[in-house]
């Protein structure tokens, strides 16, 4: 009883965990959405040769697994550049770089799901490609892209728990921290599974309410 008691004094502590992770998820999200759409657009428009280019970046990222980047990018590339970035900025930039490799291949193949006559329609009347893609493609793709997107929460949201091999102080290290201090396992475990439920529940439904409100009304999203 008194190791449970104990346990219960750390739930705070555990608790707050739940903010490092929100920063590593929405920062991992904001810098792979900053990365992944231009990605996406220069794959799309860009010609052949710039596509094997970028496809080398995306190759990359997404076939190396996570800890061996965290690592690379912790011990190796960025001290070696001069920067000393701590624990949690190194992980959102490599979470964020991560993530750009997979919400590029989202968001392309959303802009391929985009009618191809409008595109054709639009060249047609004379439309620039800066402003085909800014008001035919664009506003149309990302509303396609929004439940792929939704899943791609749901991924970083679950490898944002490997971060903890950097000490950064999100909810499963956390657990670890409260697990060799009180002696239970199961208890602290089962909680961070709980709060990883929570927030993977409530992303995606807030993703899905946010589909729902900008879905265009008749329009097919399929791949052409």
């Amino acid at each position: 009883m008194t190791y449970i008691y104990s346990l219960f004094q750390y739930i705070p502590f555990i608790a707050e965990g739940v903010l490092w992770t929100a920063s590593l998820v929405l920062g991992g999200l904001g810098i792979g959405f900053i990365i992944g759409l231009p990605l996406a657009i220069a794959q799309s428009f860009g010609g052949k040769k710039l596509g094997k280019v970028l496809n080398a970046y995306v190759w990359f990222f997404r076939g190396t697994p996570l800890l061996v980047l965290l690592s690379l990018f912790y011990w190796a590339i960025f001290p070696s550049f001069g920067f000393k970035l701590d624990p949690l900025k190194t992980s959102i930039l490599v979470l964020g770089m991560r993530s750009g490799a997979y919400q590029s291949q989202i968001f392309k193949d959303s802009i391929k799901s985009v009618d191809y006559g409008q595109i054709l329609a639009a060249k047609a009347i004379g439309m620039t490609q800066r402003k085909l893609i800014l008001y035919i493609v664009l506003p149309q793709a990302l509303r396609i892209s929004i439940p792929a997107w939704s899943n791609e929460y749901a991924v970083i949201l679950k490898d944002s728990a490997i971060c903890f091999a950097l000490g950064v102080m999100e909810i499963l290290t956390r657990v670890r921290y409260v697990s060799t201090a009180t002696g239970l396992a199961l208890i602290p475990y089962l909680f961070a599974g709980i709060l990883f439920f929570v927030l993977t529940f409530s992303g995606t439904g807030i993703m899905d309410f946010i589909h729902k409100r900008t879905r265009i009304p008749g329009m097919v999203e399929g791949l052409r």
